[in-house]
Order: C-alpha cells, then structure tokens, then sequence
C-alpha cells in the first residue's frame, strides 16, 4: 500500500504551504486522480483519515476530496483520442498501436482549503 506515502508527501507539502502562508489551519484538500495513477481512492481516503490527525500541524480534522481524472489516450496514426481504460494500448479507430497516454496517470493537489490567513 503506497497510499500511505502519497499521504505523507501530500501533507508533508500542504504543511509547509499553510506555514508559509501563515495559516491557522487547513480545512480541506482537493486532488485530482488519474484513473491508471496506481492510487486506490479508498485506500488513500483510509490513510488520509488517520495521517491527518496524528501528522500534521495544520491539518487535524481536514477534508480530502478527490475528483476523478479519466485516462486519455491519443493515437499518432489517426490522430483521435479515446478512452485508455476501455480499449487499452489499441486505438479503437484504426486498431493501431502508435499511442500514448495523454492524461490520467498523475495525482495532482488542486486546491488547499485554509483558515486564518
């Protein structure tokens, strides 16, 4: 379970983000995740829950929210993109296989939520 590092790494940043900023608190972070990420939302939800409250200066009793990024692929023959869950490394057009991800592997803070600024 990699999750609980990616939640370390999240509060790690979003700690020094608010003490930079001279928050008092943060009351919720939003990510967004790829859907090929690797990362299981209810794992990192489940860390999340725990690491909040027993790691973080800033941050006992913050809310993740998570928005969902679809996995994009883009084909270099015919030039369309599609679904990369649905029809994996063949592009569903022209059944080539000269494509590439576009978007939904990366896991991304968007916004960080604060009090006290």
């Amino acid at each position: 379970m990699h999750e609980l590092g990616i939640v370390f790494s999240i509060i790690k940043q979003v700690d020094g983000i608010a003490k930079k900023n001279n928050a008092s608190s943060v009351k919720e972070v939003t990510l967004e995740i790829g859907e090929v990420s690797g990362i299981v939302p209810k794992y990192l939800t489940d860390c999340w829950k725990w690491a909040v409250d027993n790691r973080s200066e800033y941050m006992k009793g913050c809310e993740l929210k998570i928005i969902p990024i679809k996995a994009k692929s883009f084909c270099e023959s015919c030039e369309q993109s599609y679904d990369t869950v649905t029809y994996g490394k063949i592009c569903p057009y022209c059944k080539s296989e000269k494509t590439y991800l576009l978007v939904g592997k990366d896991a991304t803070i968007k916004n960080i939520g604060v009090t006290g600024i």
